[in-house]
């Protein structure tokens, strides 16, 4: 459930003005300038961290009953708990029963949460001839909620420290029609702000068979 990532770039080379007066790399090294062996133009780590539904579930108290029964007892839950999975069926219709005798529902999502930041070059120091040093930082958020077998939700967004304003959000939802697929996704905010509709038939020999209704930036429409 987590990733953590760590990059980062040196710069051993100096710099000098070339005719236009535009800051240009040239063959000298920092060590022959005696600004040292290298100076760090890059570097950035991010981590992210993905919660579910299955993140929270207690598992914890049974294993450790379990594992202070004898064998035989052990055996016995085992086979207890696969016959309580057994009791469960389907109607008439089709739909699935637990053990109960209760229509089964479940409800899977998951969150993803990522935070960077990176360190790179910013404006030129004409006084040093070289580049100050800049800090940026990014938020994102990602997840899907299916509450039913056919409906499902997405949505991703990112929050740029730097503008103190939401860089990017994306929100989308599909529903399976059985032989049909519809999908819809926006971007409510933000210089892309935009809207999609797509709904097509599922074979691919009526892949021409479909309906698509969309906006984008470059149209400038406004939709709400």
């Amino acid at each position: 459930n987590f990733n953590l990532n760590l990059s980062a770039t040196w710069d051993v080379y100096t710099y000098q003005l070339n005719e236009y007066g535009t800051p240009t790399r040239v063959n000298r090294t920092r060590l022959q300038a005696g600004k040292g062996l290298a100076k760090l133009s890059s570097t950035g780590t991010s981590f992210s961290y993905t919660l579910n539904n299955d993140t929270f579930k207690k598992k914890k108290d049974k294993e450790e009953k379990q594992q202070d029964e004898p064998p035989e007892a052990v055996d016995r839950y085992r086979r207890n708990d696969r016959e309580e999975e057994n009791k469960g069926g389907r109607t008439e219709s089709g739909i699935e029963l637990n053990p109960d005798g209760y229509a089964k529902w479940e409800f899977p999502w998951s969150l993803t949460l990522n935070y960077s930041v990176n360190y790179s070059y910013g404006d030129f120091n004409y006084e040093k001839m070289d580049y100050n040093g800049r800090i940026t930082q990014n938020l994102s958020l990602s997840g899907n909620v299916k509450p039913t077998k056919n409906w499902a939700f997405n949505f991703s967004a990112s929050y740029n420290f730097d503008t103190g304003k939401i860089a990017y959000m994306n929100c989308s939802i599909s529903r399976d029609l059985h032989c049909f697929t519809m999908t819809a996704s926006f971007v409510p905010v933000g210089p892309y702000k935009s809207y999609n509709f797509h709904i097509a038939v599922k074979s691919s020999l009526l892949s021409d068979l479909k309906y698509d209704k969309r906006s984008s930036s470059s149209t400038g429409v406004t939709w709400y």
